[in-house]
């Protein structure tokens, strides 16, 4: 059975990136969750004021990859300490945050994050929230597997590399072939 979770960290491009990687994850759609308004675009959300998310929806096997390992991922590909802000990618369309589909997942990341806050691994409290997934806006097409597309690019070289190198040398057993 499939299940589906959105993370919210920083620049969509990233967090898609990142688990696109991962085995057991069968989709990775970059897109908008979390405002008021039906249908933003991505010149809207930028402004901060509609009050979305750049996350990364992602439909994933448990039996193939275990939430838990999700979460490890995530919380290791950004900075889950700063408020509105990824590196200099600043304002709340760009906080922390996950968006979750079921009361069980719900458990599992505030358990996950109370561990975190508890080993003090990040050196400063958690400030990812946690909602519940609702209406989820996919980016525009050219959005979508940008790195893939863009890797050459200045900001795909300098953002997104060291990610995914990051993501290679410490979760290897987790990739895809």
């Amino acid at each position: 059975m499939i299940k589906t979770i959105a993370f919210g960290g920083g620049c969509f491009w990233c967090t898609e990136a990142v688990f696109k990687m991962l085995k057991g994850v069968s989709s990775v759609l970059p897109g908008y969750s979390g405002g008021q308004s039906a249908n933003p675009t991505y010149e809207q959300i930028s402004t901060g004021s509609t009050g979305h998310v750049e996350v990364a929806k992602v439909d994933y096997d448990p039996s193939l990859v275990s939430f838990r390992d999700l979460l490890t991922v995530f919380f290791s590909s950004h900075d889950p300490t700063t408020l509105d802000r990824q590196g200099d990618d600043i304002g709340s369309q760009y906080r922390s945050v996950i968006f979750y589909e079921d009361p069980e997942q719900k458990r599992e990341i505030e358990k996950f994050i109370a561990e975190l806050n508890a080993a003090n691994e990040h050196g400063a409290p958690i400030i990812t929230q946690i909602e519940q997934l609702g209406k989820f806006y996919p980016a525009e097409d050219y959005h979508r597997d940008y790195y893939a597309q863009n890797s050459d690019k200045p900001y795909c070289q300098i953002v997104i590399n060291p990610k995914l190198a990051k993501l290679r040398g410490k979760f290897a057993k987790l990739l895809k072939g």
